[in-house]
């Protein structure tokens, strides 16, 4: 059935003339005429009874008249959740976040989402970047918060942010009474960390900057940067922690301390597939454009 036609005889039905009903329409009598034939040849039935003073529905013609009333509202109610979903205003976002990252501009980021687009079913979850990426890569998120560098192809990456990396000492260790730390003085430290796998391009570019010449003197892994903070406290070892993490989780018996020239730094970025993305993407991707730095989109290699 054309829908067209149908809205047409809807009017007519109001209507029930050809001059007035055509008049509303903005067409010409003879169109609508013909618009109508055509309407009950698609049907196999007429529709209206004419006179030379009007017209008056059959009855079939007015279980059309019934029936297409709620069938033209139904297909303009789809046609505009369609349209929504194009424009990105409903659908789904699978969106992963990083553990190291709960927080400042990624709570910020999700809460504008939600503001500017509060119909799209947003499905949020959290890993380590490593996870993240193979979840990406298996077509199970269509987003996701991470710690380059990135091994993997076939992902493009947008800058969120630069933290600084502060370390971790307990409270009582000789390093919380100094201002600052310097790589000699954590050289030969038993260090806290969490397992490589999570994200090897985070914990390489961690050691890299920190233990430049022979690598940290690892004496524990533990899972999150809760848990680490606690050993920390606990008085296993120290720690490097991103600086957003560090003074949210806030755990007693720990000193957070800067770390000497060159500043050491993490960065945090949001990975999503190379392919097109989805209209409900391309709406999280305009606000990471519109933050303040580089966030262009780049294929995420390792330096």
């Amino acid at each position: 059935m054309d829908l067209r036609r149908l809205r047409y005889f809807l009017v007519l039905s109001e209507e029930l003339n050809f001059t007035r009903a055509a008049h509303r329409l903005h067409i010409a009598q003879p169109a609508l005429s013909q618009q109508i034939r055509a309407l009950e040849r698609d049907i196999g039935a007429p529709l209206l009874e004419r006179g030379s003073r009007g017209c008056r529905l059959t009855a079939v013609g007015e279980v059309v008249a019934r029936e297409g009333g709620e069938l033209l509202a139904h297909a303009d109610a789809s046609q505009e959740r369609i349209r929504a979903a194009v424009s990105g205003r409903q659908g789904q976002l699978r969106l992963a976040l990083t553990r190291s990252a709960r927080g400042g501009p990624v709570d910020a980021l999700i809460a504008a989402f939600r503001t500017h687009h509060p119909n799209v079913d947003l499905v949020v979850r959290t890993g380590w970047t490593a996870h993240n990426i193979t979840e990406l890569l298996a077509g199970k998120l269509d987003a996701a918060f991470v710690r380059p560098p990135l091994d993997n192809t076939g992902l493009e990456c947008r800058h969120i942010a630069r933290e600084e990396l502060l370390m971790a000492v307990p409270a009582n260790h000789p390093l919380a009474r100094e201002r600052r730390i310097t790589r000699s003085h954590i050289a030969t430290e038993p260090v806290i960390l969490w397992p490589r796998e999570n994200a090897p391009g985070m914990h390489d570019l961690i050691t890299r900057q920190l233990w430049p010449a022979h690598g940290p003197r690892i004496v524990r892994e533990e899972p999150d940067d809760e848990q680490l903070l606690l050993s920390v406290a606990a008085g296993t070892g120290i720690a490097p922690v991103p600086e957003g993490r560090a003074r949210a989780l806030r755990i007693p018996g720990v000193r957070l301390k800067h770390v000497t020239a060159p500043m050491p730094t993490v960065d945090l970025a949001l990975a999503h597939p190379s392919a097109e993305a989805t209209p409900a993407l391309h709406g999280l991707l305009s606000l990471v454009d519109a933050l303040p730095g580089p966030s262009a989109a780049a294929p995420s290699t390792r330096p």
